[in-house]
């Protein structure tokens, strides 16, 4: 990350993606103004109307001053309620954006920003502190602005009747509008971390508790896990409790500004009244007016809290993002120079160790490339780095036109139906794609039983579906998009023998009789003769027992590894032995 980057703040980087328009929030500043404008104008002209009607002046004499009340007080209204659209459509139309722009970010940017993050924390993100930025404008940027014109505006009204007391309601506003935020602001800076954590924790674990619930009970873990909950709950109604405290401060100083400004306004009108220098009706006016100036930064103290919460959240979504250097438009990656991908001695590892190293690999359309190797050797790890999720630690991956789909051996089925889960891939998917697209994979009689077939809807997550279904149906899924490189993660995960080899089988065939290409994370060898190459990964023999470090210790096609590779024959070996049926 540069320099500047990291001097850049959390929330001054995120702010942008909010894409709000400056007109919308000037808008919402100004009838907010309008508004409690109109307040502070009801408070004056009812003060100056009260003590005028002691006085029992002909009533034409009030007339215009009762019309004013009647205007002022309903004019408030209004223009809150209109203040209150402008603001939420600021506010909504900037937490769109921002969610948008942060799963596009997501998308497009490499997953090691997520993948140590439970469920529960990621969706708090994406949801919860995704609202909490959004809220700075509608509840701290529009607040502050409104607060300030009010607050001027009131000032100028009561130093013109007597320049000592707008003074003096200059200072309290001060006061109120500048003291009490900042001691907010510190004191909520430990909550709002604390808060932020405490909401992320509840979240996953109600998620994990929610999905997984039968299982920690079979497990004998629901109670730990019950019991965590409670524990997280308990520290966030602390933070919210520690909240309250600061909310409750906050309103004390206000009201003793407020206070202050009343009774300093009637101890220096008061002898300006004895001298002749402010009349009487307008003593009215000076006293009671800053009763109604106050409501402007009473929100202040909340609207600083609210910053310091918005920081908090910006600062959990920054850790999501790509470096700055990262989120400048990059130029376009280079193609092939033949075929539809190319990985030119690629180290694909994590941000603290490279995992598979030297890879070399060129597909072209039509051909079928399977990874092989004992687990934990690499195979996802490279795929991911194919797929661009994983920037190569180093070496360079190109990718032709259509791109490159990992399929993950746990990818994600949506609570919706069977046609919509297709549908993923590409949104044009017809009835009649998806039918092909799952007879391809060995689904059809699953589809057939399920009740309204391709309109059958699906648990959240799959929960309904075992696992074999799972992974047919991603690879389904896969048959469906438009990306002319397929990256399958484990196809036969889940599945016997015999299915998960035809399930490769038909992978190869659809290579073949559409031109893509496909590369077959698998830790069966049997089915992998439908396969142009075989890369088998391991450790370099005489690396050493410590080493960490894969390569391609082997490749070529799959009976050239039989016959050439004495630890390829031997598992195969093994593999065919434990799938025959025994004699007799």
């Amino acid at each position: 990350m540069r320099a500047g980057a990291r001097r850049t703040g959390p929330l001054r980087r995120v702010l942008p993606m909010l894409e709000v328009r400056w007109s919308r929030v000037a808008r919402a500043v100004a009838l907010g103004t309008l508004a409690l404008g109109f307040s502070v104008g009801l408070s004056a002209t009812a003060a100056w109307l009260i003590a005028r009607a002691s006085q029992m002046p002909p009533v034409l004499q009030l007339s215009v001053a009762t019309v004013g009340v009647r205007a002022f007080g309903t004019g408030r209204g209004v223009l809150r309620y209109l203040e209150r659209l402008a603001s939420h459509d600021v506010a909504l139309r900037g937490m769109a954006a921002l969610r948008a722009n942060l799963y596009d970010a997501l998308a497009r940017g490499p997953v090691t920003r997520v993948v140590a993050l439970r469920r529960g924390d990621l969706l708090a993100r994406v949801g919860a502190d995704v609202d909490a930025v959004g809220d700075v404008v509608v509840r701290a940027l529009i607040p502050a602005g409104v607060a300030a014109c009010v607050g001027l505006g009131s000032v100028v009204l009561v130093g013109a009747f007597l320049p000592a007391a707008g003074l003096t309601l200059l200072g309290c506003l001060l006061l109120t509008g500048v003291l009490a935020p900042w001691l907010a602001s510190r004191a909520a800076a430990s909550v709002e971390r604390q808060g932020a954590a405490a909401r992320a924790e509840v979240t996953g674990r109600s998620l994990e508790l929610l999905e997984e619930g039968q299982q920690l009970r079979v497990g004998g873990r629901l109670d730990d896990r019950l019991a965590a909950l409670r524990a997280a709950d308990a520290r966030l109604t602390r933070s919210t409790d520690d909240g309250a405290r600061i909310s409750g401060t906050s309103a004390a100083i206000d009201a003793g500004a407020q206070t202050l400004a009343v009774l300093c306004s009637l101890l220096l009108g008061i002898p300006a009244v004895a001298a002749g220098t402010l009349a009487p009706v307008e003593l009215a006016v000076v006293v009671l007016t800053p009763l109604a100036v106050f409501e402007a930064t009473s929100t202040l103290p909340a609207a600083a809290v609210q910053l310091r919460r918005s920081r908090e959240a910006a600062r959990r979504l920054v850790a999501l993002l790509p470096d700055d250097d990262a989120a400048v438009p990059r130029p376009a990656p280079r193609r092939p120079a033949d075929g539809l991908l190319e990985l030119a001695a690629v180290d694909a590892g994590w941000d603290d160790r490279t995992v598979v190293a030297g890879v070399d690999l060129t597909l072209r359309a039509g051909s079928v490339v399977a990874l092989a190797g004992p687990s934990g050797v690499g195979k996802t790890t490279l795929l991911l780095t194919t797929a661009g999720l994983v920037p190569p630690r180093a070496g360079s991956v190109r990718v032709g036109e259509g791109g490159a789909l990992f399929v993950a051996e746990d990818g994600h089925v949506f609570g919706t139906t069977v046609l919509e889960n297709l549908r993923v891939a590409r949104p044009d998917v017809t009835e009649d794609d998806a039918r092909g697209a799952l007879a391809a994979v060995g689904l059809d009689d699953w589809l057939g039983a399920l009740p309204g077939g391709l309109d059958a809807m699906l648990g959240p997550d799959g929960a309904d579906v075992s696992g074999g279904e799972r992974r047919r149906l991603l690879v389904a899924r896969a048959l469906l998009s438009p990306a002319r490189v397929l990256l399958v993660d484990e196809p036969a995960e889940h599945l016997d023998a015999a299915t998960a080899d035809a399930l490769v089988a038909t992978l190869a065939g659809h290579a073949q009789a559409t031109g893509r290409a496909v590369v077959v994370a698998s830790h069966r060898l049997t089915p992998l003769a439908v396969a142009d190459e075989v890369l088998l990964l391991g450790v370099a023999p005489g690396a050493g027992a410590g080493a960490r470090t894969a390569g391609v210790v082997a490749r070529g096609p799959h009976a050239h590894l039989l016959r050439h590779d004495a630890g390829y024959a031997w598992a195969a070996a093994q593999e065919h032995a434990e799938t025959s049926p025994s004699p007799g």
